[in-house]
């Protein structure tokens, strides 16, 4: 998905837009890449078109129910995705025991580290729910992670405006 094509959503569909791409997006779905996403948010919010506040709790509850998704994916059948992935790819099983018993340890703190972390954000949501992370405690994680991380891209694009689009048009 390009830049036009999100913008002309955003305008077109406002803050149904902004929660199914932002929902797409935690979702871990391809095409859809929060540095692009988050701060055009943030530029519609700029321009008026919506409110800074109904911008974050918009993209922070599309972040949580992506989160939340991905978790239950993971608690109801990771165990036996990991057990068919690992078996077509053995090389992998060391690097996804390694990955799980990192949340193990960390449990928490990991969830909320991982969200802060490009790539890792939306896939941490997976092995919480394989170790079954007691659920409390991935949501208030994951929120943690998930306003922060929102309210970096999109206070961006909120206080560089219409500058987010020639950024991101040169990229």
């Amino acid at each position: 998905m390009d830049l036009s094509a999100i913008t002309l959503y955003f305008t077109r569909y406002g803050a149904v837009a902004i929660f199914t791409i932002v929902l797409l997006e935690y979702m871990n779905l391809p095409g859809f890449p929060a540095g692009i996403i988050m701060p055009l948010s943030g530029v519609m919010a700029a321009r008026g078109n919506i409110s800074f506040l109904q911008v974050m709790v918009i993209t922070v509850a599309a972040g949580l129910l992506g989160s939340l998704l991905l978790y239950g994916l993971g608690r109801k059948g990771g165990e036996v995705f990991l057990g068919a992935y690992t078996k077509r790819f053995p090389k992998h099983k060391e690097s996804l025991e390694r990955n799980l018993e990192w949340i193990r340890s960390k449990g928490s703190m990991g969830v909320f580290l991982g969200k802060l972390i490009p790539m890792i954000r939306t896939l941490v949501s997976i092995p919480a729910g394989v170790v079954k992370m007691n659920l409390a405690k991935y949501v208030t994680a994951s929120l943690g992670g998930i306003i922060l991380w929102n309210f970096v891209f999109v206070g961006a694009g909120y206080l560089l405006g219409d500058q987010v689009f020639e950024i991101l048009g040169k990229i």
